[in-house]
């Protein structure tokens, strides 16, 4: 049986950091999820969790923080459970990211929310800075131009070809 070596740089696993975290992720799946039920309605976590693949105890972590930010609003009890705490027309995407995972930029000296300066270069000169400011802002572009309720509608279409085909 052979050794897999990784090797201790920045690409690997340890070192390398998602744009998007499994929290973001999961987090996102929880809003849209939520935005499908009729108004009012509430999901109990257990399901949102199992129709999503979301481990349900992080799941309820991540449900606690965006109760705490008003994305969603819960329940208690029997008949307890979560849904959103506005339309989902409202809810810009960019906002739930930061929420969740923090600064869009992909370094601290890109970040408008949470700029650090780099110890390391000459910020007016640094061309790694001037590109990551330009991933920011695209980035931006996207996410604080989009709703949960655009995101929902991703992928509708080819849900309904695949329920078709099932019939």
């Amino acid at each position: 049986m052979s050794a897999v070596r990784r090797r201790k740089d920045a690409t690997s696993p340890k070192h390398w950091q998602r744009m998007l975290t499994r929290k973001g992720k999961y987090g996102l799946k929880a809003l849209v999820h939520l935005s499908r039920l009729p108004n009012g309605q509430l999901a109990f976590v257990g399901d949102i969790a199992t129709r999503n693949n979301i481990p349900k105890k992080f799941l309820d972590t991540i449900l606690s923080e965006l109760r705490v930010a008003g994305f969603v609003q819960s329940r208690k009890g029997k008949d307890g459970g979560y849904r959103l705490a506005r339309p989902a027309n409202e809810i810009k995407v960019g906002h739930v990211v930061r929420v969740l995972d923090g600064p869009l930029a992909p370094i601290p000296c890109a970040s408008r929310t949470r700029y650090e300066p780099c110890d390391d270069c000459d910020e007016a000169t640094c061309q790694v800075r001037h590109m990551m400011l330009e991933v920011r802002h695209a980035i931006a572009a996207v996410l604080d131009n989009r709703t949960l309720a655009e995101m929902r509608g991703f992928g509708e279409d080819e849900l309904e070809v695949e329920q078709k085909q099932l019939a």
